[in-house]
């Protein structure tokens, strides 16, 4: 039996190969063990040896019901097979929770929770918005990912630190609820690292650098979330 295309509007979440290599290495089983126990006890008949070495390759993505047979076959969280999660449904499927789980637990109805998680656009109220986050254990810049803040936030921090950044403080924290304190100082050092960047065109002794200032700001601009989460991380230490 050949294996079902995916839906084109579920994609696989992103799927740790090597992980899911290493699980079965460790529990002394072959493709052919998990393929069969995939067949037997999760309804996947399709599933063959073939199937699974494709899996730990990364030629082939396994689907969320895939994913989630194979957790179970491997004897672990879904989440020990997913690369770090973005979209609210691979969240979900990181946590090992249905949609009915979280829908319950955010005070949404089924259909409205499974529309926001299909289109990537979280709608909840702030009561719900905290259900959520609380119901998946987001960390602050996984909630700013998955309730679609993280745009608004890096077109925020790009503004701050190739202007005045004092004049973004409380934009930035509409978005990010963080303390004023914790704000400032992070807009302060990724506002001197940037035009740092952009001002240091020499290498030491007069000699040109490999990459220009207009190379170095576009990358730094271009991984500004990273940056600002970096610098409140080392606040917080």
């Amino acid at each position: 039996m050949r294996r079902p295309p995916a839906l084109p509007n579920q994609p696989g979440p992103p799927f740790n190969a090597p992980a899911a290599r290493r699980l079965r290495a460790a529990l002394g089983m072959g493709p052919e063990h998990v393929a069969h126990d995939l067949r037997a006890s999760y309804g996947l008949p399709y599933a063959t040896p073939d199937l699974v070495l494709a899996w730990e390759r990364g030629a082939l993505i396994p689907s969320s019901p895939e994913l989630t047979a194979l957790a179970a076959v491997l004897w672990c969280a879904p989440g020990e097979l997913i690369g770090r999660p973005r979209t609210l449904r691979e969240h979900r499927i990181a946590r090992g929770l249905a949609p009915e789980d979280v829908a319950l637990a955010v005070g949404l109805d089924l259909l409205g929770y499974l529309a926001m998680e299909e289109d990537e656009d979280w709608q909840g109220t702030e009561r719900q918005s905290a259900a959520l986050a609380d119901a998946l254990n987001l960390s602050l810049p996984d909630f700013i990912t998955v309730t679609g803040k993280e745009e608004k936030l890096a077109e925020l921090l790009r503004n701050a630190v190739t202007t005045r950044w004092q004049a973004y403080v409380r934009q930035v924290g509409k978005v990010v609820p963080l303390d004023k304190r914790q704000i400032e100082d992070a807009l302060r050092e990724l506002h001197e690292d940037y035009q740092g960047r952009m001002t240091a065109t020499l290498a030491w002794g007069n000699i040109p650098t490999t990459d220009s200032a207009e190379d170095r700001g576009r990358d730094f601009l271009a991984g500004i979330v990273t940056h600002f989460w970096n610098e409140v991380g080392k606040g917080t230490a």
